[in-house]
């Protein structure tokens, strides 16, 4: 598996297979934070150490008969800033392995898998699925885990879990996470008291690339705080009991809309749908904007000649990285939007 197959992004599942409730919620994340018992945490290994961990981590899979043919090693100190980069915006690593040069990252076929190596902490393994699939999700990786666990000596400690690098991890070493489109509440001014409620029930929420990043495209990540003292099960559970509610809201904001803001969210979406389609300029944040408004145009029935897989797709594929890949010779911002658009006109057109 090439860089090349991971950048052909009708071959990531959780951006063109259905989900449950997946007009709102775009994808589902479970994250397992890991650590090798009795070697040091990553930002205090030596060179030869961090290499080892990833032999260690890439052999113990790869004997194993159902990964085998699966995976694909690739090294932080082998891919240049923009593929990296470009990595970050498709949600196979995190802005941190980026910026680390010994670190690595392994993914599946059907890319719903990813194992983070010497990031903040030894293994971070996450599994994403189409829609809302937190409990799906975390059947999976607790298979990934066993397995693991089996060639792998896990620092855990009878009384408090596992070990992590950062004490907020420790417990479980769970993240479990949603994707939400909210454009609806973001327009009415709705998004603020409820993601201010959220906070008040343990968990966070992120901007669309996790941890540091601010929300673009009306795309929000939430995600539970706390691991220690919680089972996975009352994490997962918290987080969709959550979820649920505030995609009621979403549906009956969108429901609710009539007469005046009605008329000017529809001209808004077809605005958008109409720069999209015959721009031939569009920056990565103008695209981010607009995408948001397609996809919520076809949620509502409003634009009819699209599937929401195309506007996840370009949600992923618009990005500054992804298009200095793609495009190889847009060297200058300029050359990048042209690319951009015309890219963007072409997707839409299909």
């Amino acid at each position: 598996m090439s860089l090349e197959d991971l950048m052909d992004t009708s071959r990531i599942k959780w951006i063109n297979s259905p989900g449950p409730e997946s007009d709102i919620v775009i994808s589902s994340r479970v994250r397992l934070a890991r650590n090798l018992n009795e070697v040091p945490f990553p930002h205090l290994l030596s060179e030869r150490q961090a290499n080892q961990i990833v032999d260690d981590v890439y052999s113990a899979l790869k004997e194993n008969p159902v990964f085998s043919k699966d995976i694909k090693l690739y090294k932080m100190n082998e891919l240049t800033a923009e593929q990296k980069t470009m990595l970050t915006e498709m949600h196979f690593i995190s802005m941190d392995l980026a910026n680390s040069e010994r670190g690595a990252v392994i993914i599946n076929h059907d890319k719903t898998v990813s194992i983070m190596i010497n990031e903040e902490d030894h293994l971070r393994i996450q599994v994403m699925l189409p829609g809302l699939q937190l409990e799906e999700a975390l059947r999976q990786i607790d298979k990934i885990d066993d397995l693991l666990e089996e060639k792998l000596d896990f620092a855990f400690d009878e009384k408090i879990g596992y070990l992590t690098a950062c004490p907020t991890n420790v417990g479980t070493g769970m993240r479990a996470s949603v994707m939400m489109h909210l454009p609806a509440l973001t327009m009415m001014e709705k998004i603020g008291q409820i993601l201010s409620t959220i906070s008040q029930v343990g968990l966070v929420v992120r901007g669309v690339y996790g941890e540091g990043s601010q929300a673009k495209g009306n795309l929000y990540q939430i995600s539970n705080q706390i691991t220690l003292g919680k089972s996975e099960e009352d994490i997962i559970q918290n987080v969709v009991s959550v979820a649920r509610q505030i995609l009621m809201s979403e549906r009956k904001t969108r429901q609710n809309l009539s007469g005046e803001t009605r008329l000017r969210l529809e001209d808004k979406i077809l605005r958008s749908y109409g720069i999209l389609t015959n721009a031939k300029l569009v920056t990565s944040q103008e695209a981010m904007s607009f995408i948001s408004d397609v996809r919520l145009g076809v949620d509502m029935g409003i634009i009819k000649d699209l599937v929401p897989s195309v506007l996840n797709e370009l949600f992923i594929m618009t990005g500054p990285a992804y298009i200095q890949e793609v495009s190889e010779n847009a060297t200058t911002p300029l050359e990048r939007d042209i690319y951009r658009a015309n890219f963007i006109r072409q997707k839409m057109q299909r």
